[in-house]
């Protein structure tokens, strides 16, 4: 599927959103809702959306459809070097996108915008049974 990506602005503010629940679409631990997986990244891109987070960084991926995926990362220094450092908030690929590379390209733009900010590292958090992005994060090199 052909696609761009570019830096997202507040405009697309909706469309990330509805990409937001993709967050949890894989089996859950039971102890969790599936909301509490993405709550905390909706606020994140809603103070971003608003100007309020000039460390977060943001990228959609567009075809003629529509959004295709959105990649978040925060700007934040390492936690024991104290060394400047990436960390990807939101990797999120709409279902009928997946499996096409948008979000291996997404992962690019954000480990080319973390070595342009002097970054020396990303870090990411992902739960283990995510078996699908934990596939495409290791093809990606983490």
């Amino acid at each position: 599927m052909p696609h761009i990506v570019e830096p997202a602005v507040p405009e697309d503010l909706a469309e990330i959103e509805a990409l937001l629940p993709r967050l949890a679409d894989f089996e859950v631990p039971a102890q969790r809702a599936p909301e509490e997986l993405w709550r905390g990244d909706r606020d994140l891109v809603r103070a971003w959306s608003k100007g309020n987070r000039p460390d977060v960084h943001a990228w959609v991926a567009r075809a003629d459809s529509g959004l295709l995926g959105v990649a978040v990362a925060s700007a934040r220094e390492e936690m024991l070097s104290h060394a400047p450092g990436f960390h990807l908030e939101i990797l999120a690929v709409a279902e009928a996108a997946e499996g096409q590379g948008v979000g291996a390209t997404l992962m690019a733009f954000v480990e080319r915008a973390a070595r342009e900010a002097g970054a020396t590292m990303i870090s990411l958090h992902v739960f283990s049974n995510n078996t699908r992005a934990r596939r495409m994060y290791q093809r990606s090199g983490f």
